[in-house]
């Protein structure tokens, strides 16, 4: 079971669970993702949710390795079904992000669809798909600048760069610092501070803070993935990925020729290398 939910109370937290490959998302995960955020979102008992990765890490974004097989590769088609699941949709329940190890590429584009971030002090956020030639194309492109500003969501989006959690917390990316291992702890926390406060005026001002801006939200999001589809569509996305199947670039590291001998379709030799 690639996702599975925790109900305590009036906390609905949704377990991404595929710690062989850093809990990256193919379209079985993606799927189960947005079953397991609709129904917490159903749920009258449910108020908070909290999305979490088990293993020590978030997420290491799309699975670059189900991309050949037709039945696991992450959709693309304009709708509301968006790659990594449930980076589309407008909920109700306000959601926090839990984030251990790795929020990266689409793993960061899940934490950016929560409401709020509780990092733990050694996580790493970043755009890291951009070594691949991977686009944005679950919500990047459109929340992150509006959450920490144009100018410094321009240097994690056309960097690719490593975020340690104090600067995430800095630029107003992560709202709040834990102790390593304490993220999914700290964050159910908060989840039931929340739920205890009076429903009804909390999502009204929530709702409000979300319009509060030029486009509506699914329009941007639509706009996004025009554009990411239409940059797969010009190519150059099946080197980057090559690139990383031989264990290029992981981790935040620069990007090197490969040796002489390698082979770009090799599978990575450890799970943990999968991270983008």
């Amino acid at each position: 079971m690639s996702v599975r939910i925790e109900q305590l109370g009036r906390v609905g937290v949704v377990w991404l669970d595929r710690p062989d490959v850093r809990n990256a998302v193919d379209r079985p995960a993606a799927e189960a993702l947005e079953a397991a955020v609709r129904q917490l979102d159903a749920d009258p008992e449910v108020a908070v949710g909290v999305l979490a990765g088990a293993g020590g890490t978030f997420c290491a974004g799309a699975d670059l390795h189900a991309l050949e097989d037709p039945d696991r590769r992450n959709r693309l088609e304009r709708s509301e079904r968006a790659p990594m699941g449930p980076t589309r949709l407008e909920l109700a329940t306000p959601f926090v992000a839990a984030i251990e190890g790795h929020a990266v590429a689409g793993g960061l584009e899940l934490a950016l669809w929560c409401d709020l971030r509780v990092v733990a002090a050694d996580a790493v956020l970043g755009v890291f798909c951009r070594r691949w030639g991977v686009p944005l194309i679950d919500g990047g492109t459109v929340r992150l600048p509006r959450l920490i500003g144009l100018g410094r969501a321009l240097d994690l989006v056309l960097t690719g760069r490593a975020v340690g959690a104090e600067e995430a917390r800095a630029m107003g990316l992560a709202s709040r610092v834990v102790p390593p291992g304490t993220a999914a702890a700290a964050a159910i926390a908060l989840a039931e501070e929340l739920a205890a406060l009076p429903r009804t005026t909390m999502l009204a001002d929530r709702a409000s803070a979300l319009a509060a801006f030029d486009a509506p939200l699914p329009e941007a999001l639509l706009r996004e993935h025009d554009r990411g589809v239409a940059a797969i569509a010009a190519g150059g996305m099946a080197e980057g990925v090559a690139a990383f199947r031989a264990g290029a670039g992981r981790h935040g590291a620069p990007l090197s020729p490969p040796a002489a001998g390698d082979d770009p379709g090799a599978p990575p030799a450890r799970p943990e290398d999968r991270a983008q």
